[in-house]
């Protein structure tokens, strides 16, 4: 599973930095949904008054999802020609 990191700037000017975002293929029906969680958690963290430095995508999907979809999002795919 390839996982990538976001960093942006609050309107305040300090660093956020979101981390363990799943790189879905294209055609995934999950990418839609991990993309609009993105988005909100995104809000989310935008609109707090004094936001921590790191958050973990992962963990935060943990705790809004079912089970099933985030095992589906996580779950480690066998890489091709032993990359």
């Amino acid at each position: 599973m390839l996982l990538k990191s976001l960093e942006f700037k609050t309107t305040d000017g300090q660093k956020v930095k979101i981390i363990d975002i799943p790189v879905l293929e294209e055609d995934s029906p999950l990418k839609f949904k991990v993309n609009v969680r993105l988005e909100l958690f995104m809000r989310k963290i935008i609109s707090r008054d004094e936001p921590k430095k790191v958050y973990s995508l992962r963990e935060h999907l943990k705790k809004t999802l079912k089970w099933t979809e985030y095992e589906q999002i996580y779950r480690a795919s066998e890489l091709k020609n032993n990359a």
